[in-house]
């Protein structure tokens, strides 16, 4: 069996992050194909319905199954998510390795860069961008994503620093490999790993941001549910359904506690130096 497969059914705190982002990912696959009842079907005779085994979690204000808005909901945090981190993760991890490669005044600029965007929380500059270009789900993407490049870029250029001063990084160079050749053939794949760990904890945090701007109506639009929008919707209905905040509010916190908890696990499970430790 593959060595870090033996290693993954040791480590529990693994194991039920990749279950609960396996629940995430296979909610929202089902909902391409089947929910309950149709996602915007309002039925105002029925609003504000207890569980029951025809609406299961429930219904909403308008009558709408709250199941089914879950289920979609997942779909668009997914989405959101992942293209943000892509893009994000593209940009900074380009940017970091140009510098780490470059030295001088390009990781000077870099750097400064990157302490200008982390002096603004990351809300801040989503409400800015979405006030400007208009409140949408790709504008949440667009502002996800531009947070994510100095973390991205941050975390590149301190993995790839600790490579440019190798040997087998000097035998390259003396065989006559420029700096593009280098990073790409010896320094990328050497701190893959690193990347990896880190798209999924911002992964987490770009679903958590969704949310945040979703509820704040920054983000995706009615009639396309979304977790965040929600939790804004129930607040009004607290006292007299509360569950419509609690069904939401489990399924972010589940998610986010799902993918820190693998993200966690995959850190301890790829780094050598942790093993090593954990072992010792």
């Amino acid at each position: 069996m593959n060595p870090f497969l033996v290693r993954a059914r040791r480590h529990v705190a693994f194991q039920l992050g990749a279950v609960l982002l396996l629940l995430f990912v296979g909610t929202a696959l089902v909902s391409l194909v089947w929910t309950p009842h149709p996602y915007d079907e309002l039925q105002m005779r029925a609003k504000l319905l207890p569980s029951s085994s025809t609406y299961f979690l429930g219904t909403d204000h308008l009558g709408r199954d709250v199941l089914s808005r879950l289920m979609v909901g997942a779909r668009t945090s997914i989405a959101v998510g992942l293209i943000a981190v892509a893009l994000g993760m593209s940009a900074g991890v380009a940017l970091g390795a140009w510098a780490a490669a470059r030295g001088s005044w390009v990781d000077e600029a870099l750097s400064r860069a990157s302490d200008l965007i982390f002096a603004f929380p990351a809300v801040l500059i989503a409400i800015l961008i979405t006030s400007v270009l208009g409140a949408s789900a790709q504008n949440a993407v667009l502002a996800i994503a531009l947070f994510n490049v100095p973390v991205f870029a941050r975390v590149t250029r301190g993995a790839a620093l600790t490579l440019w001063g190798r040997d087998f990084i000097r035998a390259a160079t003396a065989m006559g490999r420029g700096p593009f050749g280098i990073t790409l053939h010896h320094v990328l794949p050497n701190i893959v790993s690193v990347l990896i760990v880190q798209a999924t904890i911002q992964f987490a945090v770009a679903i958590l941001a969704e949310a945040g701007l979703s509820y704040l109506g920054l983000g995706a639009q009615p009639p396309l549910p979304s977790w965040g929008r929600m939790l804004r919707d129930a607040q009004t209905y607290i006292f007299q359904a509360p569950e419509l905040a609690i069904w939401p509010g489990l399924a972010i916190a589940s998610v986010v506690l799902g993918l820190n908890m693998l993200g966690d696990g995959l850190r301890d499970l790829l780094d050598p130096r942790l093993r090593l430790l954990r072992v010792g």
